[in-house]
């Protein structure tokens, strides 16, 4: 698939473009899977969140080295090696010579927390790289640079839909449907909101792991159609007790008790970093009470609320007014 090229006009007003990417929370549904070949694949499916993310800037420096791109601030070597990717694809479609160029990046989002703060980062610095150029590249192709720059990617460049996808290859495995089901999430800090290296996590495949992620992935794919909230929960929980076997929070136990007190559907984890959430059905009696319970609870148990938000349009990612749980984690800031 080509990209389409911006009108002359567009293209010609310079020689500087922006981006930006937002960010999700954590993970629904995380592990291994059979794909269209049988073959078993990593793949995940994300638990959207619009609001934070990552901004990029990026300014040609004509007649430079095409590898030759300065990235702000200083340390950020996955935009980087995504920038110079994206330069060669950009000119390549415009059929003229790669330059290299500056990057700057900003942004509101905790490093490590498993909420793809490098992934946005990485997404935003295609796109405004893109935009430099005048070239709209399909998310497929922003995919496929993603994974080559961190090695495996969220699948944030396709949008809020729930898809199967897998992350070490950058390409959709399956389109879930066009919506999560709706839910009310209270998000939480764990471990203190300390970084996780995700690359150093372990990726262990059991003989049963199969067939329990594939009986999880046909559950969310009915939850999805069936637009129903519990079901949702039950697949993030089941998700995360699965990943324990890695991540082996300390606060799970208490996380889950908390769930289960305050009459929510489940909990979900990023399943790579201390992000997780306990998710309810906003059409529950006494919601409102419930949400507050839940903090007060979060709070006694020493997990730090973060924010309350939604998986549908009316309130997506936004603080709702009933709540105050709006915290930002100690993690370090992109």
């Amino acid at each position: 698939m080509t990209a389409a090229i911006r009108p002359p006009e567009a293209a010609a007003r310079g020689t500087e473009g922006t981006g930006r990417a937002a960010c999700h929370h954590g993970e629904i549904l995380q592990g291994v899977f059979l794909d269209e070949r049988r073959r078993a694949v990593h793949a995940l499916v994300t638990l959207p969140m619009n609001g934070p993310g990552s901004t990029a800037r990026f300014v040609h420096r004509p007649g430079s080295p095409p590898d030759e791109v300065t990235v702000a601030p200083a340390g950020r070597t996955k935009a980087q090696a995504a920038a110079v990717l994206a330069v060669r694809e950009c000119a390549a479609r415009r059929d003229t010579e790669p330059c290299g160029g500056e990057l700057t990046l900003t942004g509101d989002l905790p490093v490590g927390l498993g909420m793809g703060s490098s992934t946005s980062d990485v997404i935003a610095t295609v796109r405004a790289v893109a935009d430099s150029w005048g070239v709209l590249l399909p998310a497929g192709t922003i995919a496929r640079i993603a994974v080559r720059a961190e090695g495996a990617s969220d699948p944030l460049m396709h949008g809020a839909r729930p898809l199967l996808f897998a992350q070490r290859e950058g390409r959709v495995l399956e389109v879930l449907g066009s919506a999560l089901p709706p839910a009310v999430v209270v998000g939480c800090a764990l471990a203190g909101g300390a970084p996780i290296d995700t690359l150093s996590l372990p990726a262990l495949h059991h003989d049963d792991d199969l067939a329990a992620y594939g009986h999880l992935r046909r559950m969310l794919r009915r939850a999805v159609a069936d637009v129903d909230t519990a079901l949702l929960g039950r697949v993030g929980t089941a998700s995360a007790r699965l990943r324990q076997r890695v991540l082996r929070h300390q606060e799970f136990p208490a996380l889950t008790g908390i769930a289960d007190s305050t009459g929510a559907v489940g909990v979900q984890i990023a399943h790579s970093g201390n992000v997780a959430g306990v998710l309810y059905d906003p059409r529950t009696p006494g919601l409102h009470h419930r949400l507050r319970r839940c903090t007060r609870a979060l709070d006694r148990e020493g997990i730090t609320p973060t924010r309350t938000f939604t998986t549908f349009a009316s309130h997506t990612s936004e603080e709702l007014p009933w709540t105050n749980t709006s915290r930002k984690p100690s993690a370090a800031r992109t």
